[in-house]
Formats: C-alpha cells, structure tokens, sequence
C-alpha cells in the first residue's frame, strides 16, 4: 500500500498531526465557545439619541438558566456613546454573562430619534453580522425606547410585541414591518411608515398601537392615526380584517372587511401626471345585525361602506400628499404600467404627488 504523499513527496500524515496539536493547542483567531447559560441573550434593543450621542438599551426578556434558574427576571442593560457599537460594546461590562445580540429581534426607536433620522440606526443594522434587518421596527410615541424598555419590569416587553405582531397577522392589530422592510422603502421610495406604540396604564409598562409614524428620507414628518391610519392601510394593501358599523334605517349593522387591494395608476398629459387613479376593491361580509337588510338595503349599506372606505383613504392622502410622502408606493406601482414615462418624473414624484390630481374609486363586495 502507498501513502499518500503531499507538494515535495513528503507523507501527509506529518501535515495532519501539526494541524491537529495547533488547533488542539487553541488558536486566538477563532472565537472562543460559549454554553448557552453563559450568554444574556437581548430580544429587545431600543436606541435614543443623548448628550454623549446615542443611548441604547437592550432586553432579554425573561430568562431561563439551566434547571436552577428557570423563571429568572428579565435582564436590561443600559448605556450611552458617541457611537452605536461603542454603546453596544459598553453594555458587554453590565451583565455577568456574555452579552449576545444575535436574537434581537423587536427594535424599538424612540421619537426624539425620529426626529433627528433613523438612517443611521438602519444603517447599522444592515451592516452589522449580529443584528441584520430582520428584527419587527417600532416607533415609540411621546416616549424613548429607553423609558418603555425599562418600564417592562422584571417581564419584559417581548411576549407584549410579540402579541401585537401576532395579531396583526390574524388582522386584529396595525400593520407590523421589519426594519428591512422600512429600509427599503426609504432606499427605494423616499419615505416609510412605521407603527407608533404609546406606553400606556401603570407606570406606562404597557404600549398600545398609536397609529404610524411617517418618515420622511429618514426623518419623521408626523404621525397618522384613527380614520387616517386606517386609509394607510387601505392604500397599502389593506388591514385582513376590520369591523365597520354602519347604521342604517333597519337598525344598526356590523360589517367585517375581510381583504382589501389597491391598484393605482397614472395618467400623463404629454410627459407630465395628469390624475392619478386608485381603484379599492373590498371583500366584506354582515357579522352582526337586528335585521338583515335585503334589496335596498343593501344597496344603501354597500354604498355607505363605500363612502366610509373612501372618506378614510381621502383623509390618509391628505396628510401624505401634504408632507410629499408616497409611503405607500403608489407612484412605483402605478410606473409599472408606464416604465419610460415613470423613469422620467421618479426623481421629482414626491413633489407630484402633493399637487396631481387624485381620483379614488371604491368598489365593496358582500359575500
């Protein structure tokens, strides 16, 4: 039998055994492993501007270490810098354990941040091997991440996000977005909105949905709620599910909207927008009524779902073409339709979308 034989013909084996004393002698290039009961695992992170430059708090939520340590309080850590990883590299001295990031997955920006531009944070995120684009973006209202981070107590704010995020998929909560999502639309189409949360109830440990902030290039511009905020979600897909009460003069009649879709589309006169249409079809169905109206009664409760529906998106775009924030992307969808003469105005379509002429069509189907 031969032995294998490696560059100037000397045996392999010689090769396989230095390798292996060096990696068994350890090597400091490699990081070092750690068991999981070592580590502090954050699922939260909130970030705030400061006097020192930014502040940014994290938390892991309640923790279970080991069979000696299940039901440990949730751990939050706190620190300020100039910069976010030098605040994040601070928070490595507060914790016993190891400090990981990897499992960030709720970011909350807190509105002074706003204000000033969340690019950076967005930025750093996308960079950052750890944290990446995944984690669900929220917007603190008339608050700081740092003051609703810390006032989740010994629980945590997690299975609370977590709860918000879950219901909006069954359509019973606001439109959640991941920061990925938000990025993109601020690369992409110049704005973005955000779900805004308020803390609210004893020492503000509980954050309700408070409509959705508005950024503009990453700065915000204001805020949409009530009857505006749910125009938004109209314009942008629409919510899975809505409850309506429509009164009518067989009594009063609860109507749930199970989907909604929003086409657009732009119409030139010559190389300039002339009108922009929007075309909302709207699946509903009665879920509640004394008596169920029939004939022309339902001809009276489709159209003042209709109007209702229609009164609700106009209040969304008011707002939006007033601050020049096609967040919903209305323009790009409609561009589809017309790609050479969209290229032309798409640098310039914020300041078309304040001024061209809207029209809004709402159609209702009563299953």
């Amino acid at each position: 039998m031969r032995h294998a034989r490696v560059g100037g013909g000397r045996p392999a084996a010689p090769l396989l055994a230095a390798v292996t004393a060096l990696l068994l002698a350890g090597c400091s290039g490699l990081p070092a492993a750690r068991e999981m009961g070592d580590m502090a695992l954050l699922r939260t992170l909130g970030v705030d501007p400061s006097p020192a430059g930014v502040a940014v708090t994290g938390s892991t939520g309640p923790r279970a270490k080991g069979l000696q340590g299940d039901g440990e309080p949730a751990l939050t850590l706190a620190a300020d810098g100039a910069s976010l990883s030098g605040a994040c590299l601070a928070m490595q001295g507060q914790s016993d354990s190891f400090v990981f990031f990897g499992y960030v997955d709720q970011l909350l920006l807190g509105e002074k941040l706003a204000e000033e531009g969340v690019r950076p944070v967005l930025d750093y995120f996308s960079r950052n091997a750890e944290l990446g684009l995944g984690a669900q973006l929220w917007l603190v209202r008339s608050g700081s991440a740092r003051e609703a981070l810390s006032a989740g107590g010994e629980k945590g704010l997690d299975s609370r996000l977590e709860t918000i995020q879950n219901d909006s998929k069954m359509g019973i909560a606001n439109l959640t977005r991941t920061a990925g999502e938000v990025y993109t639309d601020l690369l992409e189409l110049g704005s973005a909105y955000v779900p805004a949360l308020t803390p609210v109830g004893e020492g503000d440990a509980v954050l309700a949905e408070q409509g959705y902030g508005i950024l503009k290039g990453d700065i915000l511009a204001g805020f949409l709620e009530g009857e505006a905020a749910k125009g938004l979600e109209l314009l942008t897909g629409g919510p899975s599910a809505d409850i309506l009460e429509i009164a009518l003069p067989e009594g009063q009649v609860s109507v749930k909207v199970s989907s909604a879709c929003t086409k657009s589309r732009l119409e030139f006169q010559g190389d300039a927008p002339a009108k922009l249409r929007l075309t909302c079809k709207i699946e509903a169905r009665l879920s509640e009524y004394r008596e169920r109206p029939d004939g022309q009664g339902l001809e009276h409760l489709q159209t003042a779902l209709e109007d209702r529906e229609r009164e609700r998106m106009a209040a969304a775009l008011e707002r939006l073409r007033v601050w020049g924030t096609d967040c919903a992307g209305l323009g790009a969808r409609a561009g589809m339709l017309c790609p050479a003469r969209w290229q032309a105005v798409q640098d310039s379509w914020p300041e078309w979308f304040g001024r061209v002429p809207v029209e809004i069509t709402v159609e209702v189907n009563l299953l």
